[in-house]
C-alpha cells in the first residue's frame, strides 16, 4: 500500500509530463505562424472553460480564501510565464527553448521542497540528479557559439514557471479543477491585458485559433495532473517528474518538424527516463 501511495502522485506528475510536452509543442508550432501573446490568451480561454465546465459537472467545492488568494497568485505566474514562453518558441529552436525554461522552473521549487519537506530517500535523490543530468542534455547548445535567439525570454519564463510551482503548492488541498481554472482565468486576464497594452492584434486565421485551443486543453490539463501530483505527495517529485517535459517536446520536433536530435540528446532522454521510476519509487 505504502508503494502505491507514492506511485500515485508520480503517476499524475507523468501524466502532466505528457500533457504539457505535447502542448508546448502545438503551441510552439503555432505561435510560428501567429501571433504568441493572442495565441496564449486563447489557449487560456479554452482551459478555463474545460476546468469550470468540469468542475461544475463533478460539484466540486469551492477553494476556501487562502487557497483562492495563491490560486490567483499562480495565475499571474503562470500567465506570464506561458506568454513570455510561446514568444521565446516562436523565435526558434524549439528544442532549445523548452529545456532552458524547464530546468530553472524545476530547479527553484525543488530546493523549496526539500528545504520546507526534508530530505528524500538516496534512491530520490540519484533519480533527481539523473533528471537534472537528462533536462541539462536535452537543453545543451549544440549550435554556432554565440548567444541563441529567444534565450533571455527562456530564462525570464523559467523564474514565473517556479513561482507558478510555489503558489499552487500553497493553494493547498481544494477542488484541482477549481484551482486549475481559477489560476488559468487569472492567467487569460493577465495575457488579456498583454495584447490590449503592446496592441497586438495581428487576425489569425482558423488553422491558427484550432491550434490554440489544443494547445489550452492540454496545457490545462497537465496543470490539474500536477496540481493533484503535488497535493498528494511531494513537491520536489512533482515538480521534478513534470519537468521532464521538454523530453517530449525534443522528440515531436524532431520528428515533426526534423529539429536537430544529436546523440547527447538521445542520452539525455535515457537519463530522464530511467529518474522517472527512480523519483516515484
Amino acid at each position: 500500500m505504502a508503494v502505491i501511495s507514492q506511485l500515485a502522485p508520480a503517476g499524475s506528475a507523468l501524466a502532466a509530463t505528457v500533457a504539457w510536452g505535447v502542448s508546448d509543442f502545438v503551441g510552439g508550432y503555432a505561435s510560428r505562424r501567429a501571433n504568441a501573446f493572442l495565441l496564449t490568451t486563447i489557449a487560456h480561454v479554452s482551459g478555463t472553460t474545460l476546468m469550470v465546465l468540469l468542475a461544475l459537472l463533478f460539484r466540486s467545492p469551492f477553494p476556501a480564501r487562502h487557497d483562492l488568494v495563491w490560486a490567483i497568485a499562480a495565475g499571474l505566474f503562470g500567465g506570464v510565464a506561458l506568454a513570455v514562453f510561446y514568444r521565446a518558441l516562436s523565435q526558434g529552436n524549439m528544442g532549445l527553448t523548452a529545456p532552458i525554461s524547464a530546468v530553472l522552473g524545476a530547479a527553484i521549487p525543488t530546493a523549496f521542497g526539500i528545504f520546507t519537506e526534508g530530505l528524500p530517500t538516496p534512491l530520490r535523490i540519484l533519480g533527481f540528479l539523473s533528471a537534472c543530468i537528462g533536462i541539462w542534455l536535452i537543453s545543451r547548445s549544440e549550435g554556432p557559439e554565440g548567444r541563441p535567439h529567444g534565450l533571455g525570454t527562456a530564462f525570464f519564463a523559467g523564474f514565473c514557471f517556479a513561482g507558478y510551482f510555489l503558489c499552487i503548492k500553497e493553494a493547498g488541498d481544494g477542488s484541482v479543477f477549481w484551482i486549475a481554472g481559477l489560476s488559468r482565468f487569472v492567467s487569460f486576464l493577465t495575457t488579456g491585458a498583454i495584447v490590449l497594452a503592446t496592441r497586438q492584434f495581428r487576425p489569425m486565421d482558423r488553422t491558427g485559433v484550432l491550434w490554440g485551443i489544443a494547445a489550452g486543453v492540454l496545457d490545462i490539463s497537465g496543470s490539474a495532473f500536477f496540481i493533484h501530483s503535488s497535493q498528494t505527495g511531494r513537491l520536489d517529485t512533482a515538480v521534478l517528474i513534470s519537468s521532464l517535459y521538454p523530453a517530449i517536446t525534443v522528440l515531436l520536433a524532431r520528428f515533426f518538424l526534423d529539429e536537430h536530435f544529436s546523440r547527447w540528446k538521445f542520452v539525455g532522454l535515457l537519463a530522464a527516463l530511467l529518474a522517472v521510476p527512480m523519483i516515484a519509487w
